[in-house]
């Protein structure tokens, strides 16, 4: 059982370094970690996304994505497209947006990339499918739990 323990403990140390990076980030760059989020995710996605979509990605509340879009549109970072209501109009960076974009998240989703291709190619598939594993196993275990 101490393997276990020493086990957890070291995989929740890294994912709290992990987080701190992202969150540590955002704080340097003065964006709210949603809104942070929201623009990475734009970003990544390259396509204009839903506030439904949003909150699938991140696992936040609806109303804390739905407050961070508000306020993202009065701001001018992003407008709605064409759709039936808010949570269904997609939403895409206004120009202003992507110029934020550029000073901040498109710096992070860079340095992501050069660390990447910092590691070999079998170390990518090790990472990606262990943790994968890791949580769809997890997932199914707690899924369980009543």
């Amino acid at each position: 059982m101490d393997e276990v323990k020493n086990c957890l403990w070291e995989l929740n140390t890294v994912l709290k370094v992990y987080n701190d990076i992202y969150k540590g980030l955002a704080k340097k760059f003065r964006l709210p970690d949603c809104a942070f989020w929201i623009i990475y995710q734009l970003r990544v996605e390259g396509r204009d996304m839903t506030q439904s979509e949003l909150c699938s990605e991140f696992y936040v509340p609806k109303q804390t994505v739905s407050s961070a879009i508000r306020k993202m549109f009065y701001t001018g970072y992003i407008e709605y497209s064409e759709g039936e209501d808010k949570r269904s109009k997609p939403i895409h960076l206004t120009d202003k947006g992507t110029e934020l974009a550029q000073r901040t998240v498109d710096r992070l989703i860079a340095a992501e990339g050069e660390t990447l291709k910092e590691l070999t190619e079998n170390e990518n598939a090790a990472l990606i499918g262990t943790f994968r594993k890791y949580s769809d196993t997890l997932r199914k275990k707690l899924d369980k739990i009543k």
